[in-house]
């Protein structure tokens, strides 16, 4: 078995301990009126970011109805936002993925559940061992029905926990594809330490909460 200390320091160094200014540009992204994605070929499209987008991608992928999850960043004030940018934690994206589903399959109040049973809640400005304000938790809405569901299951789950659930909400703006090496990361590198020791339990600890919602080759 491979020593999982490299792992630790490189957790370490991707770190950073910034959290997103509140500039004006970032308060503008965040009053901002959401803007809605159409529906194409019957497929619909959700946004969340939730640490580590490697991570959340795998998780999405095994929802049935869930076509595809795709890398990249979302819930900032720059344009065409870079992994090294969005480190810095200046940018105010957050790795988020494009969630594109089938919603006579999965509907958007399911996902939202994959989410919170995906993730620590209670985690701010991170997930395990990767902090920062790029790896906040954020859930994206595109108009007031899907506003609403988020923040009734937020409060249900604060309820619940009897502590504050760290996610953000945001009205949707933008969705920018992250760089091609991030896509489908976790399955074409099964043997990456991060992978083994973060990724792939935490995918199957969501496993063991929602195994309703898998698909067969799960």
């Amino acid at each position: 078995m491979k020593s999982i200390f490299p792992f630790f320091l490189l957790a370490l160094f991707w770190s950073c301990s910034n959290t997103a200014q509140t500039n004006p540009e970032q308060l503008a992204v965040i009053n901002a009126d959401p803007i809605e994605v159409p529906v194409q070929n019957g497929k619909a499209k959700a946004y969340f970011a939730s640490g580590c987008f490697w991570c959340v991608e795998a998780v999405y992928e095994s929802v049935i109805g869930v076509d595809e999850a795709i890398s990249g960043y979302a819930g900032g004030h720059t344009k065409n936002p870079t992994y090294e940018a969005s480190n810095t934690g200046r940018t105010g994206h957050a790795e988020a993925v494009e969630v594109i589903y089938d919603p006579n399959v999965v509907s958007f109040s399911t996902l939202v559940d994959v989410y919170f049973a995906s993730q620590n809640p209670t985690q701010v400005n991170g997930q395990g061992p990767d902090r920062g304000s790029q790896y906040r938790s954020i859930i994206f809405y595109q108009n007031q029905e899907q506003k609403d569901i988020i923040l009734k299951k937020k409060a249900a789950l604060q309820k619940q926990l009897d502590e504050p659930v760290a996610a953000e909400v945001y009205p949707f703006q933008k969705f920018w594809v992250a760089e091609d090496y991030h896509q489908d990361y976790e399955r074409y590198n099964r043997d990456n330490p991060y992978v083994q020791n973060v990724s792939i339990p935490r995918l199957n600890r969501f496993k063991r909460k929602m195994p309703e919602v898998l698909k067969e080759n799960h």
